[in-house]
């Protein structure tokens, strides 16, 4: 059994400790750290050890790894300093503030043997999964064009995440994670982007972001992150040489409408459109296209927590490799170059 020390016992820390820990054999938490009275309270009311200071859980013998699960800009520090002591590391994304942050990083679980693994989750989403499944399979042929958004209307949470030197902005928090997807799921690597950042709402961070990523395979990409949507876009909008796909929430609604193979350019029928006729933009005939629903799918990898599980006890490979945290580190770097 590996015990867990959460350093950080906020909404995040609170949510792995109820929500993800609980449910894999292998793991528990047992204590935790943090720097406001009322959490080590609530860590105390929760069942755990509470631990007056960071010294006092990474002196803990009885401690296996460490959850971080922090405002961004303490990640490296935290990390550098469990590992040195003995411990691994789970860390909330992003990993850290920047790529040399990271290697500094991961040159101490080198040096000490420590893991440090990243908590990135939406590779687990079901809604990500059935894209990755698509991409894979090819249900509606190749595809070419795969655009992923997530779309809020409450402007930037919480406090720190206003504010730069914590890492704060949507590049930052929701940002890594649909590219951490993207660059998980496109087996090529990144040629071009281009980037523009939302500073709408006033903040000195980002409020939101559009990203457009090609990759050398030909595959291109729009990213898009708001706080400011009142009428929300699909989560996913993929074009297929075959078909095209619409998944429009997390609830999975939307369909795949797939070629039949079946469209007599020479005889479409003009619609009215405004005060002009088509032919290009006619619905597709009855017989040219046949509509499927969305079909859940299941992960074909083990769950994160029993993942790292296995790679402190079973040296097993990673499911989100440190190289690949890098990735989107690095691409987050280039968003952030290039909107300037």
């Amino acid at each position: 059994m590996l015990n867990i020390g959460i350093i950080g016992y906020g909404g995040m820390g609170s949510y792995h400790h109820r929500e993800l820990i609980k449910k894999e054999d292998g793991v528990q938490v047992v204590g935790a750290y943090d720097i406001k009275k009322e959490r080590l309270d609530a860590a105390k009311n929760a069942g755990l050890t509470i631990y007056e200071s960071l010294s006092d859980l990474l002196s803990d013998k009885t401690i296996d790894a460490v959850l971080i699960a922090t405002p961004n800009d303490v990640h490296k520090e935290l990390a550098i300093q469990a590992m040195t002591s003995g411990k691994h590391v789970v860390c909330e994304k992003p990993a850290m503030m920047s790529t040399k942050e990271l290697d500094d990083a991961i040159k101490v679980s080198n040096e000490t043997g420590q893991v440090f693994m990243v908590h990135q989750n939406r590779r687990w989403d079901n809604d990500f999964l059935i894209i990755q499944d698509m991409y894979q399979k090819k249900p509606i042929g190749e595809l070419f064009q795969i655009e992923s958004r997530v779309h809020g209307a409450n402007g930037i949470p919480g406090d720190w995440r206003h504010l730069e030197k914590h890492g704060g902005g949507m590049l930052l928090d929701w940002g890594v994670h649909l590219l951490d997807q993207l660059l998980f799921m496109v087996d090529s690597p990144v040629k071009e982007v281009s980037a523009d950042l939302s500073y709408i709402l006033g903040d000195e961070v980002d409020d939101g972001f559009i990203a457009y990523i090609t990759f050398e395979n030909g595959i291109k990409a729009l990213v898009e992150v708001g706080t400011t949507n009142f009428v929300k876009l699909p989560r996913w909008y993929v074009k297929g040489l075959e078909g095209t796909a619409i998944i429009d929430d997390w609830d999975l609604s939307g369909k795949i409408v797939k070629q039949t193979g079946v469209i007599d350019h020479h005889n479409l029928v003009p619609i009215k459109a405004g005060q002009g006729l088509t032919k290009t933009m006619s619905p597709p005939s009855e017989d040219a296209t046949k509509i499927l629903p969305i079909v859940g799918v299941e992960a074909d990898y083990d769950g994160f927590y029993r993942n790292f599980y296995d790679v402190v006890v079973n040296n097993a490979t990673p499911i989100v490799k440190n190289d690949e945290v890098r990735n989107v580190l690095a691409l987050i770097e280039r968003i952030f170059e290039v909107a300037k």
